[in-house]
């Protein structure tokens, strides 16, 4: 399996100016969120990257896309009607092909020199089927998340087979359905942000586009609950974090992920210890 398209869904209502804010890369320059993605996209070798968005913002997507606007292309989910009938938007660009899937109000680092989708990408090809990066999570935060129940695959130390999903599942409904065997107490895996999804996915959502008619909502998690149980289905735990830049400092906890991660690390940590210093003087 070779994976040479990537899809970014931007379209949702708490989405669409994420992707538009400014932050420093590790490289120190400044960037939009959306090219960091972008650039994560391509960090696996993808060739074609198409962004869903919400009606009247492609202009100011390619505007903070940088270099990649010309490579980008822009699909319009006409009305919010769930992130399952976002993705969907993209069937015809999939055009039958696994494909990598990134959301837009996440940032990842890599805790390798290989980045977090390229992780990912690679996984999936050797494996040949479906894979979703997780992150064991504290229960505490599974509200924000999709979560996977599952067992770890024999042989391998970060992959596991998927067997149950669930969207954003209480600490109860997680503690009977979801507790993966070698994971800390009170920890889940939960979804990282990033997937890579069979032709069987669209097949999916297309059914369930048709059921929900004219206005319904469609969600991807029902969508990869049925993915598990007609084909084989792994979860990657990557080496790395995820950033939800959608949250309460999601932002700056992702900024400062960034700069530790990058070239002007001493120099900010140095900053730090001064402020602090202050800080506890009273300064």
């Amino acid at each position: 399996m070779k994976i040479t398209k990537a899809v970014i869904t931007a379209a949702g209502k708490d989405q669409r100016t994420l992707p538009l804010q400014t932050i420093i890369d590790r490289d120190g320059r400044q960037k939009s969120a959306l090219s960091i993605i972008v650039e994560e996209a391509e960090s696996a070798g993808v060739e074609d990257i198409a962004v869903v968005v919400h009606p009247g913002d492609a202009e100011a997507y390619a505007a903070v896309a940088g270099a990649a606007a010309s490579r980008l292309r822009f699909l319009v989910q006409d009305a919010p009607r769930g992130y399952g009938h976002a993705l969907y938007r993209a069937r015809d660009f999939a055009n039958g092909e696994p494909f990598l899937h990134l959301v837009s109000d996440h940032l990842f680092v890599s805790r390798e020199p290989k980045r977090c989708a390229a992780q990912l990408v690679a996984a999936a090809e050797v494996q040949s089927c479906a894979v979703s990066a997780v992150q064991a999570t504290r229960e505490s935060t599974l509200t924000l998340y999709g979560a996977i129940g599952g067992r770890p695959l024999p042989g391998s130390t970060n992959l596991h087979q998927i067997e149950t999903v669930e969207e954003k599942p209480t600490p109860t409904l997680a503690e009977q359905k979801l507790v993966v065997p070698g994971l800390r107490a009170g920890h889940y895996l939960c979804f990282f942000g990033i997937h890579v999804l069979t032709p069987l996915v669209m097949e999916i959502l297309e059914r369930q586009v048709r059921a929900a008619g004219e206005t319904g909502t469609v969600q991807l998690s029902p969508a990869l609950a049925e993915l598990a149980s007609k084909e084989r289905y792994l979860a990657l735990a990557i080496s790395g974090r995820r950033y939800n830049i959608g949250v309460r400092y999601g932002l700056f906890l992702a900024q400062l992920a960034l700069i530790l991660d990058g070239q002007d690390r001493e120099e900010v940590l140095e900053q730090m210890v001064e402020l602090l210093a202050a800080r506890a003087a009273g300064r």
